[in-house]
C-alpha cells in the first residue's frame, strides 16, 4: 500500500468492518514504540451526561412515588 499525493491511505474494507471504522467515525493517530497506530476516538459525551444518575431520591422512595408526591397527590 502506498501513501497518496495528499497523504491519504485506504484502509482495507475487511479491516474497516472488523474494527467498526464506518463513515464519519473519528480516528486518531498515535506513535507507540516506533510504530504508527490508528484508533477510534472515544465518543464525545454531552456535558449533561456526567450528571445522569447522581441525583438521589429520599430513602426507600420509588420514582413513581416521588412524582406523585411532587404533584401533590
Amino acid at each position: 500500500m502506498k501513501i497518496g499525493e495528499r497523504g491519504q491511505v485506504t484502509i482495507p474494507k475487511k479491516l474497516r468492518t472488523m474494527y467498526g471504522l464506518d463513515k464519519n467515525v473519528e480516528v486518531e493517530f498515535l506513535s507507540e514504540n516506533g510504530r504508527l497506530v490508528i484508533q477510534k476516538k472515544p465518543p464525545k459525551r454531552h456535558p449533561v451526561d456526567r450528571l445522569v444518575g447522581i441525583g438521589r431520591l429520599p430513602f426507600g422512595e420509588s420514582v413513581d412515588d416521588y412524582i406523585e408526591q411532587a404533584r401533590g397527590r
